[in-house]
């Protein structure tokens, strides 16, 4: 068993809104740290703490000091004038010998599917290959902790899917400590060694959910998963009625 990351009764305001109030919660290293709930329940302020983005009012984080992370967005962020490679490049600067620098360049780009695009600029790819280059891109940038932040939001289902599938081959070929936030049940089934469901605000934890399931054995006609489906469908239905209590 890896290391802890904590959050340590933490409270965090954000303007006139209370975001986190006495909030507590831990990630072990070199796992898939999934967190699920309502919009506006804190998930992003929290991957922003993990970041150093953002400060607590009080409490403490432990277990950050001296992790390097690497952070992916919800829209891709590339540098339109560098190409696939050039994006990797760049990220990288002067980490590895120029030897060592490509042939990492390859290792990444021939796991995301994107060898044959390596001197292609990012206007000439699909939507979903410039997501698999901002995520190959944070992999290869060196850290110890990858935060995803919806990364598939905007992304049709099967591409979702398939880039849930890149991510995990990416995680077995190293893994790190990633933390990913998404509103997708599916999503985190998939993904997570451990899923988090948070409450609308105030923001509370609803369920810690574990799962141990090898993700080569994660589909969801799988029984477990189609049950633990059911029951976070349930607990974000209930969360939902708060904000339309109408329903």
């Amino acid at each position: 068993m890896g290391g802890l990351i904590e959050f340590e009764q933490v409270n965090k305001t954000l303007g006139q809104t209370r975001i986190l109030d006495n909030f507590s919660f831990s990630i072990e290293e070199n796992k898939i740290f999934c967190i699920i709930g309502p919009s506006g329940c804190g998930k992003t302020t929290i991957l922003q703490m993990l970041a150093g983005l953002e400060q607590p009012d009080r409490g403490l984080l432990k277990g950050l000091t001296g992790k390097r992370v690497s952070y992916v967005f919800q829209e891709p962020r590339l540098l339109p004038w560098k190409t696939v490679a050039g994006n990797l490049d760049f990220i990288l600067r002067d980490e590895l010998p120029p030897a060592k620098k490509d042939k990492l360049i390859d290792h990444y780009l021939k796991i995301m599917g994107l060898d044959g695009y390596r001197n292609s600029y990012p206007k000439a790819l699909s939507g979903g290959m410039k997501q698999r280059l901002a995520i190959c891109r944070a992999f290869a940038y060196p850290h110890d902790i990858l935060l995803l932040d919806e990364p598939f939001k905007s992304l049709d289902t099967p591409m979702r899917l398939g880039l849930v599938r890149h991510v995990i081959k990416l995680w077995q070929t190293a893994p790190r400590t990633i933390v990913f936030v998404t509103h997708d049940i599916i999503e985190a089934l998939l993904l997570g060694h451990r899923i988090m469901v948070l409450a609308a605000r105030p923001t509370e934890i609803l369920e810690i959910i574990d799962l141990d399931m090898p993700h080569d054995q994660r589909h969801m006609g799988e029984e477990l998963l189609g049950s633990l489906y059911t029951k976070l469908l349930d607990l974000l239905d209930k969360e939902n009625k708060k904000y339309f209590p109408e329903l």
